[in-house]
């Protein structure tokens, strides 16, 4: 379905608003769109109020992911799957921009060539895997992209730049659905639900799966957790005292570091959860682990 017009979407998912917390609507087909031919397939959020972070008694919880902390979302859209390889590629050949390679050791990243030809990453990626190798840089860029593209057929726009990466509650609020389980599906790992390192899929702790590979969580979304970490627009913060309570990100003049969500396909189940997060560095290298080398995106929009 192509997407026409804001007021059109922004009805649908208000309709919502009275659900609470823990009420799930229906997937409707209506609230899907796409804005324009490179634009990714946007899932509209409805509005809510859930409580981010986990409680004490979750297993595997680290102590980033606390205090709980009430926080109401308005509603937005995000992209059904992360952005994928074929995405990406379509942004590198159309812009020509270069980003720097993810872990210059072993020449892991994105290269263009001749602009005759078209761009491919290093080791050429199936079109469906979520693209990786990707800095928070690298995300905003195709993020400025997109916004340019939606405008051109849509100029009731103007200036404004609706797109953009999710906050960290919003990634969280939209990951749970609706759901206060440490999953989306339940508190345990269960098999076939993911892709990590202990998940029960064929492609476990081996290489990325398809973006399309697992079942969406009941807002539509789909491969939420597992598989590839996800950046968020916000800085990293050790834990939620002083965070926002109104969905939008936590920014910092001095941010060196954003926060990533969901977890990797080499990740162990402890970090396959809803309330997860690891902060990563600018440019996804960290010292105790390389980041960027298996983090994507999905992008957010905003609605009126």
């Amino acid at each position: 379905m192509t997407w026409r017009t804001p007021a059109i979407l922004i009805a649908l998912v208000a309709a919502t608003l009275l659900l609470g917390a823990q009420a799930v609507p229906k997937i409707n087909a209506d609230r899907n769109f796409r804005e324009c031919p490179e634009c990714p397939e946007m899932v509209g959020i409805p509005a809510g109020k859930f409580l981010m972070g986990s409680p004490a008694r979750e297993p595997g919880r680290f102590d980033s992911e606390g205090p709980q902390h009430a926080v109401t979302v308005k509603a937005f859209a995000l992209s059904k799957y992360p952005v994928t390889s074929a995405e990406f590629l379509a942004f590198l050949s159309a812009t020509g921009y270069q980003p720097q390679p993810c872990n210059p050791l072993l020449g892991l990243g994105w290269r263009q060539l001749h602009r005759s030809q078209a761009a491919t990453p290093t080791d050429v990626e199936p079109p469906r895997w979520p693209a990786v190798c990707l800095d928070w840089k690298d995300a905003e860029a195709f993020v400025a992209w997109i916004n340019g593209r939606a405008r051109l057929g849509h100029p009731e726009i103007g200036n404004r730049t609706p797109y953009r990466l999710p906050s960290e509650a919003e990634w969280e609020y939209a990951v749970r659905a609706g759901t206060n389980t440490a999953r989306w599906w339940g508190e345990d790992i269960g098999e076939g639900r993911a892709n990590c390192n202990g998940c029960g899929s064929k492609w476990d702790n081996q290489l990325l799966a398809p973006v399309d590979a697992f079942a969406a969580n009941p807002f539509g979304l789909v491969g939420v957790l597992g598989n590839a970490w996800e950046w968020t627009a916000d800085c990293w913060h050790p834990s939620y005292v002083g965070a926002p309570a109104d969905g939008r990100a936590w920014i910092d003049s001095f941010c060196t570091k954003h926060v990533v969500r969901g977890g990797a396909w080499n990740n162990v189940p402890i970090f396959i959860r809803s309330a997860a997060r690891v902060g990563a560095s600018q440019s996804g290298a960290d010292q105790d682990y390389d980041y960027s080398t298996l983090t994507g995106f999905r992008i957010a929009r905003d609605l009126p």
